[in-house]
């Protein structure tokens, strides 16, 4: 039942062009499942980057190669107007040339041939609370930087034994920490 859930819910969020609601993915199924039971589904259960793998391992199976590629990227969900906290806070957007507040999330997508699946993420929470000395306002940063979150996401996918050539990432992911782990650590 969960399982056909979250199939059902997953669906409904990838072939949806507006705004998504669970009340929404219920009667495009003509009430069979109630939105309370999305709602449900959805607050109880905390999801992780390895019921991703687990979700989308056979298909990746059907299509990797040894020339597939692992893309990492980052993206915001700007929240402007929704409470600040750890997941939900500031962030510097690169589009933008400044801070947004939202939910920022690094993620590894493996692509191989025209498929491209998402195989890995990680959602930037900022938990440690600093003073500002120039400022004196209260600021968050995280415990891990992007870079130490990537280079762990790729030694996830090394153990998932995902089969790819290149690692592909913008200009940023380019430290010397990385390059010597990417050419020499897996």
């Amino acid at each position: 039942m969960k399982n056909d859930l979250i199939e059902l819910y997953s669906d409904y969020l990838l072939s949806s062009s507006g705004k998504t609601t669970a009340t929404g993915v219920s009667e495009l199924l003509d009430n069979v499942y109630s939105h309370d039971q999305f709602t449900r589904l959805l607050s109880n259960n905390e999801f992780t980057s390895r019921d991703l793998w687990l979700y989308v391992k056979p298909v990746v199976r059907q299509v990797e190669c040894s020339d597939g590629v692992l893309i990492f990227d980052d993206t915001i969900q700007e929240k402007q107007f929704s409470k600040e906290n750890a997941l939900n806070t500031w962030h510097f957007d690169h589009t933008k040339n400044r801070t947004v507040k939202g939910i920022n999330l690094l993620n590894a997508h493996y692509h191989a041939g025209d498929a491209s699946i998402p195989v890995a993420y990680k959602l930037i929470e900022k938990t440690i609370l600093y003073t500002d000395l120039k400022t004196k306002k209260v600021r968050r940063y995280a415990e891990q930087t992007k870079n130490e979150m990537m280079r762990e996401m790729l030694m996830i996918c090394c153990h998932n034994q995902l089969m790819f050539r290149y690692v592909l990432a913008d200009s940023w992911f380019c430290s010397n920490d990385n390059m010597m782990f990417i050419r020499h650590d897996w």
